[in-house]
């Protein structure tokens, strides 16, 4: 571990014309921050705009071009904080920021590396240059604020710090409004709502709010996204168009009440060349989250689920005994096992369908390796959380599906991180569904298996659709998209299906949602979802754009698992395998889409020799996709 102070290392009072600034700019006040590969620049500064207002603001720059604009750092508080705030005559109404002081400038640098339970690699560094801005309200010691500022070389973050307060511990935030200024002609994939479709939109006339991540593409072939991360202790906060042209601005969805010490979530802006980079990138969240909390992992087990449809003892059997064979670890007891789910009078600590012998299926399971997760309400949840997880511990349950969560209030995200607390503690792993979404929380409860917050095979999306999820939402974290395989209902090919299971990272992989043992023919492509894990040593995104396909490759051990899917459309797509060891052969197993194929899944396997000089020349069937299994070949 190294973290050092770096002096104006990092940190350097910017010359006079370095930007083209208004003279109204607080040269005390400059500072700069770059990346430790330097590609990436934040510039700080206040502006005296009147008597008594001076704004915050800053800039970021990748490689010289600009990302975000002069853009305006602003938190709005009720200003009515305690009795020293009333005899001072605080206007309560005003801009809280329009007149702070810097007090003092820090920097620090960091370059440690860190090894998660499960994830999309093995080991994750953390490496950033920052600076704290030391501010106060007036001049006026019993108010203080930092801007706290980290620049990693995946994008950089920004977030308020409020230190302990003894004269005014209570705080009120009403509202952020932390601006992003973006080159004229940006776009971004926007969706109303966590479980909503995606449209790429210019920056004017959108019909809501947008969901995080958003996922920009800019002008210059550069693409950003801005993110929430460390989402904990606050309201969520979406984005919203701003006054002036080309702007975001945060958006809170409630106010926060907060006592001292505290801090905001932090604002990410990520950049990258190309939009795959997004995706390999995204443990900047997990980085800007505390480290675990759980000292006992052993317990934490990643794994392959599926659902039993029908909830009697003979058919989870039925599904226990499936799930063995085809290299599964969990089957799941979806909503009303235990009575209407949508009331308080159901108690989640008692069955209330017949036919269903939940201890003696535990026992079935155990005996065969196969663990068993239950669905619970927030009814249940809320009403019986001080009890409900340590029952479920007695009787060997591995998990619980939290389901229809409320989202969005400062009060219910502080609840929902007491569930995380809770669930922890008695040794439950946790999926949270419906409208909620991750924000690094993994990082600090990785009991913390996957959730929701997306528009996933519930739906049946179209293929379209899932090109756009890698470079959005999944930017976020890991997603329960609930893959199916034998439902008439799906609007892609069944290749297409098998290789979301490498391109859809979950370390609780939802296989065969719609689907029943008894619809399997036990098809040779299964082999592909028999073997392939959830959790990796090494991930490479090959190639893709939002909207039009991604190839993405991942490595567990020696093998690697790569999946190719495409849009709406026929697409002809060359895979090159140059991130193979020179020199070392490897046995592949492809599974594609091929209409002559006498099954009614239509997918071929065939066998092929690969090494690192192989650029294989891929078509794609509109809708479609591809899977490929790489094993290294002994023989040579």
């Amino acid at each position: 571990m190294m973290i050092r102070s770096t002096g104006w290392l990092f940190v350097m009072l910017m010359a006079v014309g370095h930007l083209s600034l208004a003279q109204s700019v607080l040269n005390e006040t400059k500072v700069t921050i770059q990346s430790p590969d330097k590609h990436i620049t934040v510039r700080f500064y206040q502006k005296q705009r009147a008597p008594g207002k001076k704004c915050m603001y800053y800039q970021l720059q990748y490689k010289g071009k600009p990302v975000i604009h002069e853009s305006a750092l602003d938190i709005q508080l009720d200003n009515h904080l305690s009795e020293q705030a009333m005899a001072l005559k605080v206007d309560r109404h005003a801009k809280w920021c329009e007149n702070l002081l810097v007090k003092n400038i820090s920097t620090s640098s960091c370059d440690t590396t860190w090894t998660p339970v499960y994830g999309e690699r093995a080991v994750i560094r953390d490496h950033y240059n920052a600076a704290t801005i030391e501010l106060v309200k007036d001049d006026n010691p019993i108010y203080p604020l930092q801007v706290q500022i980290r620049v990693y070389n995946e994008g950089a973050a920004i977030r308020y710090f409020f230190p302990e307060n003894e004269k005014g511990t209570y705080y009120r935030i009403m509202q952020e409004h932390t601006e992003f200024s973006v080159p004229k002609g940006t776009q971004a994939w926007h969706t109303a709502w966590a479980q909503g479709a995606y449209t790429l939109l210019p920056l004017s006339n959108w019909p809501d709010e947008s969901e995080r991540p958003l996922t920009l593409q800019l002008p210059d072939g550069l693409y950003a996204c801005l993110a929430e991360a460390g989402m904990v202790d606050y309201a969520r906060t979406k984005f919203k168009l701003g006054t002036k042209p080309y702007t975001i601005l945060t958006s809170m969805y409630t106010p926060a009440d907060l006592i001292s010490p505290f801090f905001t979530p932090w604002r990410v802006i990520m950049v990258a060349e190309k939009p795959g980079d997004l995706i390999t990138n995204n443990d900047l969240i997990l980085n800007l989250n505390a480290p675990s909390r759980i000292e006992d992992l052993s317990w934490i087990k990643p794994g392959k689920i599926m659902r039993v449809m029908t909830q009697t003892t003979k058919d989870a059997k039925e599904n226990i005994d499936f799930a063995a064979k085809h290299g599964l670890q969990y089957i799941l007891f979806d909503w009303k096992w235990y009575g209407p789910s949508f009331t308080f009078t159901s108690d989640a600590t008692k069955v209330a369908i017949p036919n269903f012998d939940l201890p003696g299926i535990i026992q079935y399971g155990k005996e065969r390796g196969i663990g068993v997760w239950l669905y619970v309400n927030l009814q249940g949840l809320y009403s019986q959380s001080d009890s409900l997880f340590a029952v479920y511990n007695r009787w060997g349950v591995k998990g619980v599906k939290f389901g229809f969560v409320q989202v969005g209030s400062h009060r219910w995200t502080t609840w929902l991180e007491e569930m995380f607390k809770k669930s922890a503690e008695n040794h439950i792993m946790v999926n949270v569904h419906d409208d909620w979404r991750p924000t690094g929380e993994q990082r600090t409860w990785p009991n913390l298996m996957t959730a929701e917050g997306i528009r996933g095979n519930e739906e049946m999306p179209d293929a379209t659709h899932n090109t756009v999820l890698p470079f959005t939402r999944y930017i976020a974290g890991a997603a329960d998209y609930t893959i199916c395989y034998y439902d008439k209902r799906i609007k892609t090919t069944h290749a297409h299906q098998l290789a979301l299971a490498a391109i859809y990272y979950s370390p609780l992989q939802t296989l065969y949602w719609y689907d029943k043992p008894a619809m399997s023919n036990n098809e040779p492509e299964l082999e592909f979802w028999d073997h392939i894990p959830v959790s990796w040593d090494e991930t490479k995104v090959l190639q893709g754009a939002p909207g039009e396909c991604i190839t993405t490759a991942r490595r567990k051990g020696e093998e690697w698992f790569v999946g190719t899917i495409t849009n709406n459309q026929a697409r002809t797509m060359k895979i090159t395998f140059d991130f193979l060891p020179k020199g070392k052969k490897y046995i592949a197993r492809l599974y594609s889409d091929d209409a002559t194929v006498n099954t009614p899944t239509k997918v071929k396997v065939e066998e092929k020799s690969i090494d690192a000089s192989t650029v294989l020349e891929v078509k794609l069937s509109p809708s479609g996709g591809q899977a490929i299994w790489l094993k290294p070949n002994m023989n040579f």
